[in-house]
């Protein structure tokens, strides 16, 4: 399975020829400045939750590419009320199968808003399996005692944690959830992008090394088979 990192939480997996974008905050991202989004390829985009730093150019790409859309029920409705049409509704706890394998919908602690302020749902992560593999997507999540339920249904291959702390899991509590999971392989995202959310490479690798598992973190634009 092939990774893409486009900055921020934005990246794209390439599964059973299918390019799925999740959670685009390409543009106004400083530090990925030197990224052409225009031509990122996209045939699903998933979203986490509304906060602008994970959706601020869905439409702009969905428009473009004709990606299906996939978000919880109240973002799923405002992006219809932004134009888009081909979306398709998720909530925690449930699964539906695509044509490169099948999603579940599970929850994320973590705050929920729409950039004009409206409420967006709750917030979600995502746990794909398919032929290729199998991941999970945690979104802005905090840790939580749920995420040791995700093992009883799919063995993972590797999962995506946000590490930059604050506003989301830091190293040590991205850790604990990857033993929650069971896994030995994250990929880091939700870090460097902002002032309050910087940092050290080194010592984060570190940390997870000293714990047995391996944290992978992808310049922007990077790309790696996992």
């Amino acid at each position: 399975m092939q990774l893409t990192y486009y900055g921020h939480s934005c990246f794209a997996v390439f599964i059973q020829g299918k390019h799925i974008l999740f959670d685009p905050y390409i543009s106004p991202n400083e530090l990925a400045r030197h990224i052409a989004i225009d031509e990122i390829p996209a045939d699903y985009i998933f979203i986490s939750h509304g906060h602008f730093d994970h959706i601020t150019d869905v439409i702009r790409i969905a428009t473009r590419t004709g990606a299906k859309v996939i978000a919880t029920w109240e973002t799923y409705n405002w992006l219809n009320q932004q134009g888009l049409t081909n979306t398709h509704p998720m909530n925690p706890g449930g699964k539906w199968n695509f044509e490169f394998g099948t999603v579940r919908c599970v929850t994320a602690q973590h705050g929920n808003s729409l950039p004009d302020g409206t409420y967006g749902g709750i917030a979600c992560g995502f746990v794909l399996s398919t032929p290729d593999g199998n991941f999970y997507y945690g979104g802005d999540t905090a840790l939580t005692m749920d995420m040791q339920l995700i093992p009883q249904f799919t063995t993972l291959d590797f999962a995506v944690f946000p590490i930059g702390d604050d506003l989301t899991m830091g190293p040590e509590e991205a850790i604990v959830a990857a033993q929650f999971v069971k896994v030995k392989k994250v990929v880091g995202v939700h870090y460097d992008t902002f002032g309050f959310i910087k940092i050290d490479h080194d010592r984060a690798k570190e940390t997870f090394a000293k714990a047995g598992m391996e944290l992978e973190l992808v310049p922007i634009g990077g790309q790696i088979v996992l």
